[in-house]
């Protein structure tokens, strides 16, 4: 059976060792299997402390960066990058304590940041890009966590919207330590086919976030989340599916993200709802027959 995640940003934002036990508990009551851990500012998360969590909960861990305001690889002066590259660093490190196997997140600029750019540009925007990315890249490697890139809709950033593009810009950098990380949110919205999509990223594919085509909880809405899963199949994606939602309730994430509604009832409906649902949709991909 897929393994089934659960990103703490669906309750509270910053995650931080203050507020981890009480989280990871409750994820782990309600019955996921995998964590998403953001680290949204270096030293809000220490490997000590996490791992005491992780080891009492059973939850597998995987680690997710914020590119905040301030963060980019492209387009900006080379202090920014340094210190880009250096958060990056972090979230990577973390990983390695923890023994999450991955770190990702729309690793190129900051979000919601908007420019249009003609061909040209866009092949240079590209080139700085892999040129910024290159170091942490071989940081990843050496600890054996793979980076993985996330294209983000058209309203929070013009320069990695699709999987072509992100397959386009990183180019020969991709490999066992670098690969993308696909959100079904940002999919639904870019993607003519978000099945073609996962199947255009292949062996890529390092990680996927799940959602709602309204950003809420997986199931009753207008994805295709059967050929979602054989497309999975196909390109032998054997990672959990992991549910990638925001409260309304915490301002700074609410902006963020654009949630100026509640998409459930509470949280833990949400999350609920998605979990039941995605059991469903693994156990019957698996057992389409109905077979035991």
């Amino acid at each position: 059976m897929r393994p089934i995640g659960i990103n703490t940003w669906v309750w509270a934002s910053p995650l931080t060792d203050a507020t981890l036990d009480p989280l990871l508990d409750h994820v782990a009551d309600l019955g996921f299997d995998a964590v998403e851990l953001p680290l949204e500012s270096v030293g809000d998360l220490s490997v000590d402390a996490v791992g005491a969590a992780l080891e009492r909960t059973g939850l597998a861990p995987y680690v997710v960066g914020a590119m905040a305001p301030g963060r980019d690889l492209v387009g900006t002066d080379p202090a920014t990058v340094a210190a880009t590259q250096d958060y990056l660093r972090a979230c990577v490190d973390l990983a390695a304590g923890i023994g999450a196997p991955a770190v990702c997140g729309p690793f190129y600029a900051s979000t919601g940041r908007v420019w249009r750019l003609d061909a040209d540009e866009r092949a240079q925007a590209y080139a700085e890009w892999r040129a910024g990315l290159a170091p942490v890249v071989d940081h990843a490697g050496e600890r054996g966590i793979v980076i993985g890139i996330e294209p983000l809709n058209r309203y929070e950033t013009s320069l990695v919207n699709t999987v072509d593009q992100a397959l386009t810009g990183l180019g020969t950098l991709l490999g066992p330590a670098l690969g993308l990380a696909l959100d079904t949110y940002h999919l639904n919205i870019e993607e003519r086919s978000s099945a073609d999509a996962l199947r255009a990223a292949g062996a890529h594919l390092a990680h996927l976030q799940v959602c709602g085509s309204d950003r809420g909880a997986p199931g009753g809405d207008q994805t295709d989340w059967p050929a979602l899963v054989a497309a999975l199949d196909d390109v032998g994606y054997a990672g959990p599916l992991n549910i990638e939602s925001f409260t309304a309730d915490n301002a700074s994430i609410a902006t963020a993200a654009s949630i100026w509604r509640p998409l459930a009832a509470t949280q833990d409906d949400l999350a609920r709802d998605g979990l039941e649902f995605l059991q469903s949709l693994v156990a019957t991909a698996a057992h389409p027959g109905g077979a035991p």
